[in-house]
């Protein structure tokens, strides 16, 4: 039998070898037959580390790996290009400074 292939979305890349993927699809609801979005996360096994949020990667079925880990990544279809902006450093929104009460001179 062959082994189930999903399309999906890294939502989280925190942990070491392993990345949660968010697997979206569309049915048409039996009784109302409207069009019905359902997702749902899979953890998958990322032996290079090389997934980062927001990369759309395909996810096989494997051997189990450990208590929630059934499938492995197999190739990334499209890498998230970060536009040089740094995730850690935060910006202060436009106009905060001109808040009566705010910091104390």
């Amino acid at each position: 039998m062959p082994k189930k292939r999903l399309v999906g979305t890294v939502v989280s890349d925190k942990m070491d070898k392993t990345v949660v993927v968010s697997v979206d699809r569309r049915f048409i609801h039996p009784l109302y037959g409207k069009t019905v979005k359902h997702s749902k996360k899979y953890q998958a096994h990322d032996e290079d580390g090389q997934c980062v949020t927001g990369d759309i990667v395909e996810i096989r079925e494997c051997k189990p790996i450990s208590k929630n880990k059934r499938y492995e990544v197999t190739r990334t279809l499209r890498k998230t290009v970060f536009r040089g902006e740094d995730k850690d450093i935060a910006e202060t929104p436009k106009g905060v400074e001109d808040i009566p009460g705010g910091e104390e001179e």
